[in-house]
């Protein structure tokens, strides 16, 4: 008994590895939104978050997970951000170092600007648990768009964010 108990898990986690592998989350359309939220940390996340601001879908911007070392000026000047569009909708958030924190930091600036609908930008790899994390420190209420940027992970950052994603999933579970 306990022999198939522990195949039937084995298939179940292969299964799901194959699924969470294979069927990545995908851009978002056109729908407009309150603001963008973008995670650093992945390449094009920035860039899909500044032209989501710049097509109208969002008006506001937050970047979270910002390193504290750079500031506003060399953002807007790596990024070719014009000064009145750092002026009036985006906002660097430097609190951010994982996930987790990345939603704390997003949820607070969420309440503070009273938004109601939000596009969540991040690699297609990281959405999964990253909307996890978000959807469960914002209210209920607040729309959230995933806006993912196609990547071409390699096995290893796939193996290790589905388990990551997994062991969230049962922290939530057990109440953590």
């Amino acid at each position: 008994m306990l022999r198939r108990l522990a195949s039937l898990l084995l298939i179940l986690w292969a299964l799901g590895f194959v699924w969470f592998s294979v069927f990545l989350p995908r851009p978002a359309g056109d729908d407009a939104t309150d603001a963008a939220v973008v995670l650093t940390g992945g390449e094009g996340r920035i860039a899909r978050g500044l032209e989501v601001l710049e097509d109208g879908q969002a008006k506001q911007l937050l970047v979270s997970g910002v390193d504290r070392e750079v500031k506003p000026r060399e953002f807007a000047v790596q990024y070719h951000v014009p000064s009145e569009t750092m002026d009036c909708c985006v906002t660097l958030g430097f609190e951010a170092f994982d996930t987790r924190s990345n939603a704390a930091e997003a949820a607070g600036w969420i309440a503070q600007k009273k938004l109601r609908s939000v596009r969540l930008v991040t690699t297609d790899w990281h959405m999964r648990r990253a909307a996890l994390e978000l959807e469960a420190v914002i209210p209920a209420d607040v729309r959230l768009i995933e806006d993912a940027v196609s990547s071409r992970p390699s096995f290893r950052i796939l193996f290790m964010e589905y388990h990551k994603l997994l062991a969230r999933q049962a922290s939530r579970l057990w109440g953590g």
